[in-house]
């Protein structure tokens, strides 16, 4: 089912994992800041879980890696966090810009301002960070290095104060302000120089939606800076497309190797036969509006019809990092936007439940719908052609009642995709071991292997030894008849 130079593994981030140790704390970052804060504690908008209390990844990389080597896996990717390498504002160091209002069309960063920055950045980071990546090759397995998971330096954003001054008020307003599209190029181009001959694949950030959704329109979920503000959704999503497309060049200036992105994916569905329009706008919005920044260098006005086309912006992209969970179910509505998410499908799900239709939910309530891989790949597919990895596939499930299931029901999808000609290189289990899971702390266990947070001890749960087979067999064959999808 699966060829031999599949690629089945792991995904990690640098601020989920790395902390919970001895010299591992980054209190640079603006959700370092913001998950400690008393208001968003008192609040209950964050847990009150602190990511220093987490599994510790920073020191015990090699008990990690070589537990991926031992479940037969031969890929793994990893993040980097922005604020461990540039603990300190980058701003005063200059590079070549071309602009056009808002728009940053170009960054150049000759040696000379590349030799000022790779001073400037943190040297032990560094090293860690290629002890990291060393270990990781040393096992034989193919590396994708991730450069921006949700966080952001404090000299870059500082959510409590966007939050008390405004967006639009604020100097360190994270994407809202263009100016990060070039501090980005520089951050991007010193971890291209550091770390070029060990990766294999590149990715310049995870989920940008995610980042400006639920930090200013689903306000509620606990993702800073909790400002609701429909222009800085909209700006800071511009922005991140004009910071990838930024470092996309940046690091292809350095390096040959592929440069991706990873994007959450949703299918939508009908929620009967007059939603047809409404699921047309809703996979727009949610799943192409951005990607069409990058690809086509088309910026679409999303709710009309008009858009800018940036020639600067278009063919951005070596690969596509498919990030799926769950689905969509739509109707169409006269108001705007024009279709309304229904509750009880998707991600609208009550916690260790079974959706409206009677498929089992995960911890998080998101609903467990196998069939939206193989839908979201194809539709992807067919409209940019690029080769695929799936980066991110996992479960809440603390007992591991279910990730067994899910695990063999996608991964029979993904092998139908395959079968159909569709491009995906390989498939990235989220995760290796539990860990911080953003506004939700620690409460959801998302691992492979469970981890005792006291004794930072690792213990694989069932579903490891199911994945590990499945990659033993290349094929999902022996365990499908015992999955309920």
């Amino acid at each position: 089912m699966f060829p031999k130079n599949f690629f089945f593994g792991v995904s990690l981030s640098g601020f989920q994992f790395e902390m919970g140790g001895k010299d591992a704390v980054d209190d640079k970052s603006d959700w370092f800041l913001w998950v400690r804060d008393p208001v968003n504690i008192s609040s209950g908008l964050v847990s009150g879980d602190l990511p220093e209390d987490g599994p510790d990844y920073w020191n015990r990389y090699k008990e990690d890696n070589e537990i991926i080597k031992d479940l037969n896996m031969n890929a793994v990717r990893i993040g980097i966090e922005w604020s461990r390498i540039f603990p300190t504002s980058t701003t005063d160091i200059d590079v070549d810009v071309k602009r056009n209002g808002d728009s940053i069309t170009e960054v150049t960063i000759d040696k000379v301002a590349l030799e000022k920055l790779r001073k400037r950045a943190n040297k032990d980071a560094i090293k860690r960070y290629r002890q990291i990546m060393e270990d990781i090759k040393s096992k034989g397995l193919h590396l994708i290095v991730n450069l921006n998971h949700f966080t952001l330096p404090i000299w870059l954003h500082n959510p409590l104060e966007v939050r008390r001054y405004g967006v639009e008020n604020s100097k360190k307003s994270g994407w809202f302000n263009s100016e990060a599209v070039v501090e980005f190029a520089k951050y991007a181009a010193v971890v291209a120089a550091e770390f070029g001959d060990l990766v294999d694949e590149w990715s310049t950030m995870n989920e940008p939606q995610v980042v400006s959704s639920l930090g200013y329109i689903q306000v509620k979920a606990g993702f800073p800076p909790a400002y609701p503000s429909f222009e800085a959704f909209v700006k800071t999503m511009v922005n991140q497309a004009q910071a990838h497309a930024r470092a996309y060049d940046v690091i292809k200036s350095i390096t040959s190797k592929p440069v991706g992105l990873i994007y959450s994916f949703s299918p939508v569905y009908p929620a009967d036969s007059e939603s047809a329009k409404a699921v047309e706008k809703a996979m727009y919005f949610q799943n192409y509006w951005f990607m069409d920044m990058i690809t086509f260098g088309k910026i679409g006005k999303i709710f009309e019809n008009s858009e800018e086309v940036r020639e600067d912006m278009g063919r951005k992209l070596d690969f596509i990092g498919v990030n799926y969970y769950t689905r969509m179910v739509v109707k169409s509505v006269d108001s705007f936007p024009g279709w309304q998410v229904l509750g009880g499908y998707g991600y609208g799900c009550a916690p260790s439940s079974k959706s409206l239709d009677g498929y089992l939910t995960s911890e998080f309530g998101w609903e467990v719908y196998p069939r939206g891989l193989y839908d979201i790949s194809k539709a992807i597919y067919d409209r940019y052609g690029l080769s695929m990895i799936v980066t991110e596939n996992g479960i809440a499930d603390s007992t591991d009642s279910i990730r067994s299931y899910f695990i063999v029901a996608h991964l029979k999808y993904l092998g139908k995709a395959l079968k159909d000609g569709i491009d995906v290189k390989g498939y990235l289990h989220w995760s290796l071991i539990d860990n911080y899971e953003w506004a939700q702390g620690f409460s959801k266990k998302f691992g492979l292997v469970y981890v005792d947070l006291k004794t930072k001890k690792r213990c694989l749960r069932p579903s490891a030894i199911v994945f590990s087979k499945i990659i033993e067999e290349r094929s999902v064959n022996k365990f499908e008849s015992s999955v309920p999808y």
